[in-house]
């Protein structure tokens, strides 16, 4: 599958622009891991472009339907990866694109909101500054903790060096993203 497929599927099921940036910035941030892993980046990109597509047009049937359709297409390592995104499904992790994704796909989205609420956006921000957001359970409420603190544990990083990874993918990224 190539990106521009992924892409056609994600905008065929998806509308909102807050899910389609979500999906591109997890996007980056797993195709920058691909490359620092020595990974298929290209293979990593589209899992996290494809991670959510499916939940805004079959909430109830996430992710089933968006791993059904990688299935039929022959994609089943992306297929599995993105029906490991969350660890109460219970399905078993694998490999390093399996635990990559849970590892950035909650922390990802935090870390937009975290930009979102600053006047600088994305410039300056630090992994202490997430940090302590993350401890205030009323911001970004629907942010699941416990998923995070999962992904970073399988994907055995620091969360401090994980957080700032993500930044720096972010801040390169932030016009695109609208958090500049």
């Amino acid at each position: 599958m190539t990106k521009p497929e992924a892409r056609e599927i994600l905008e065929n099921w998806t509308k909102t622009d807050s899910l389609l940036r979500h999906a591109r910035s997890v996007e980056l941030v797993m195709e920058a891991y691909g490359k620092h892993f020595g990974e298929d980046s290209e293979e990593w990109a589209i899992t996290g472009l494809l991670h959510d597509a499916d939940y805004e047009k079959y909430p109830e049937e996430h992710p089933n339907k968006i791993v059904a359709l990688l299935r039929e297409k022959g994609e089943e390592k992306i297929a599995h990866a993105i029906s490991v995104h969350y660890t109460k499904w219970g399905v078993s992790y694998e490999n390093l694109l399996d635990k990559a994704l849970l590892a950035c796909d909650e922390l990802t989205g935090f870390i937009i909101a975290c930009c979102q609420v600053r006047p600088e956006g994305a410039n300056g921000l630090t992994p202490k500054s997430v940090k302590k957001k993350l401890k205030q359970k009323s911001f970004a409420a629907k942010v699941e903790r416990d998923e995070i603190e999962a992904g970073v544990s399988l994907l055995e990083v620091e969360l401090d060096e994980h957080i700032r990874f993500i930044i720096n993918v972010l801040e390169q990224n932030k016009e695109e993203l609208g958090i500049g």
